[in-house]
């Protein structure tokens, strides 16, 4: 979801292919042939540690393993966002937060999330060393740092100020992307604070250009920023395309469902290890700094793929907030726990969740 700018060689080794015939239609070998049905999914900023799963599964051969050739692609500064071109039928897929799904309802166009690996927005608000701002009560007059406006970090922006009794008019919010353009907003006064996700939070903390001031990061920081658990990455799709690829939906789901198990179970240094170099390596860090990132936020990721209990409603309260008419929205369509909990049954994982939301 976010407006992410991939920099230097890291480009070549993420952004993996074109988007051209890659629908997942007559993907499959004629004449009864073997070959995996192609599924194409467009990520908000592959290189962001927040959205790892997707590049992880592939690493680990698993998407090959559950059943597709699954081609992952990421969105770029200046370009077309990766919900915009699931929902516009470029991919099949969208790497990007639920909070779409909502945004999308609300326009008419009907987008749900099958499968959620994170139970935070793996965000912090990172301000300026001399700023002295602590909390959002503290943001009238200030200028305000997010990836790019209409970005979930902006709207993010907007409840937490929101919630802090303050209105748009009190504040100024621009687009700083992340990385080093981010680094330099800060550095230079250009912004207060920014709202921003590792491994820039660990850049700026060492080069002592600011510190975390709001915890989105974990779940237990998001909770108590925002009131409640609030998911952010999944997996995005057109329900229109869900329904017409139940078997390619579920193999997705089955190849992340069995990657956030992965991730749970091993260290930040052997997620780093799996992951392509330039991944790990790049936007100014180092593999090392990565991995220091990660151990401190890996917390966000989700084990069992399974929206977690009251999330929705958390993130529609956000949706209000802000002032989005979700008066047309009906929530139990812009979720599925019906893919995960079937990955999870035949990985022989016991879940627990609660009833999706009565329609309605």
């Amino acid at each position: 979801m976010l407006r992410k700018t991939i920099a230097g060689a890291a480009v070549g080794a993420l952004a993996l292919t074109s988007l051209t015939a890659c629908s997942s239609s007559g993907s499959t070998g004629s004449g009864g042939g073997t070959a995996l049905p192609t599924v194409t999914l467009m990520v908000g900023g592959i290189d962001k540690q927040i959205y790892l799963p997707y590049e992880l599964a592939q690493q680990l051969g698993f998407y090959k393993k559950y059943g597709v050739d699954m081609v992952l692609s990421t969105e770029v500064n200046g370009g077309i966002g990766a919900e915009d071109a699931m929902a516009g039928g470029q991919v099949d897929m969208a790497g990007a937060w639920y909070i779409h799904s909502i945004d999308f309802q609300a326009k008419g166009k009907q987008v749900e999330d099958i499968v959620q690996l994170s139970g935070a927005p793996g965000e912090r608000e990172m301000c300026a060393t001399s700023s002295g701002i602590h909390s959002a009560s503290q943001w009238s007059g200030k200028t305000l740092g997010v990836t790019d406006l209409g970005s979930g970090t902006d709207e993010l922006t907007q409840l937490l100020a929101s919630k802090a009794g303050l209105t748009t008019k009190q504040y100024s919010r621009i687009g700083v992307s992340d990385g080093a353009t981010a680094i330099a907003a800060l550095k230079t006064g250009k912004t207060q604070c920014l709202m921003t996700t590792q491994p820039t939070v660990l850049q700026i903390e060492q080069q002592n250009i600011g510190y975390s001031a709001i915890d989105l990061a974990t779940s237990t920081g998001a909770t108590a920023a925002l009131g409640g658990t609030w998911p952010s990455a999944g997996v995005l799709a057109l329900s229109s395309w869900v329904s017409g690829h139940q078997q390619e939906a579920q193999d997705v789901v089955d190849a992340l469902v069995a990657t956030m198990h992965w991730i749970a179970t091993h260290s930040a240094a052997d997620i780093a290890d799996a992951l392509p170099p330039a991944y790990v390596q790049s936007n100014g860090f180092t593999k090392a700094e990565y991995i220091t990132a990660l151990t401190q936020d890996k917390a966000q990721f989700l084990p069992d793929g399974i929206m977690p209990a009251g999330g929705p409603e958390t993130v529609l309260a956000t949706e209000k907030a802000i002032g989005t008419d979700v008066s047309s929205v009906n929530l139990a369509t812009t979720f599925t726990n019906t893919f995960a909990i079937a990955a999870n049954k035949a990985e022989g994982y016991t879940t627990t969740t609660t009833p999706e939301p009565a329609n309605g």
